[in-house]
């Protein structure tokens, strides 16, 4: 018998969609309210306890923005935001309104997984401050209170830019990472740049952490993007 992980609040329109995340949801061992359109997914978290909400923005009745916005007046239970792939505005807009991630639609239930146990860890730590833990893939260590990175035991000098890049790999390993996710959570929505910033990085730490020290940590899914993988 699984230990309980959680109760989820799925507010979505996509009854497929819904029931599918269900599905993942419960094999997992989360329990798990379903409404399909705002004023009821609204309604229910007004009156159950939920330990997290997943917040689809293009909703029936009222949209995701308004019912997080009404969600805020009354508690601070963590919601990502299911969006589409180019709402940037809807996105950032969600955050400023208070919630605590988002993940684009298409996306791998794996991801979103991943993001829920994150932002379920991060509401079990409280307002207490956490130092984070170092993050390790085979010879490379990540620390990020020492913004230090080492390979072998050797130090290696990045950039902040090559840094948050690879902190944010690190964070989501075994994670496959398109190139727009790595352009929105590390360089931000103000830049101007197209996604070949990426790959331009990317050749910047191989050459880093990999190449002198002969070892492979940053794998490319061809048509996709890269990931950091446990080997």
């Amino acid at each position: 018998m699984r230990d309980r992980m959680g109760k989820i609040l799925i507010i979505e329109d996509e009854e497929k969609i819904a029931r599918f995340v269900e599905l993942e949801l419960e094999f997992e061992g989360y329990e798990v309210d379903k409404a399909f359109d705002g004023r009821s997914g609204l309604e229910l978290a007004k009156t159950c306890s939920f330990d997290l909400v997943l917040l689809d923005i293009m909703l029936p009745g009222l949209n995701g923005i308004e019912v997080l916005r009404r969600i805020r007046q009354f508690s601070d239970v963590p919601v990502i935001l299911l969006t589409a792939r180019d709402a940037v505005v809807d996105k950032v807009t969600g955050l400023d309104t208070g919630a605590d991630d988002y993940i684009t639609k298409p996306f791998a239930i794996e991801e979103l997984l991943a993001r829920i146990r994150a932002a379920l860890r991060n509401k079990a730590g409280g307002n207490e401050m956490k130092t984070p833990p170092v993050l390790v893939a085979g010879a490379l260590r990540l620390d990020p209170m020492k913004r230090e990175v080492r390979v072998n035991d050797n130090l290696v000098d990045l950039t902040k830019r090559e840094f948050d890049l690879l902190q944010y790999l690190l964070e989501n390993k075994n994670i496959v990472l398109d190139r727009g996710t790595l352009l929105e959570r590390v360089w931000g929505y103000s830049f101007s740049g197209g996604t070949n910033a990426v790959d331009v990085y990317i050749r910047y730490l191989r050459a880093k952490i990999e190449e002198p020290f002969e070892v492979k940590l940053i794998h490319t899914v061809r048509g996709v993007g890269y990931v950091i993988r446990d080997e």
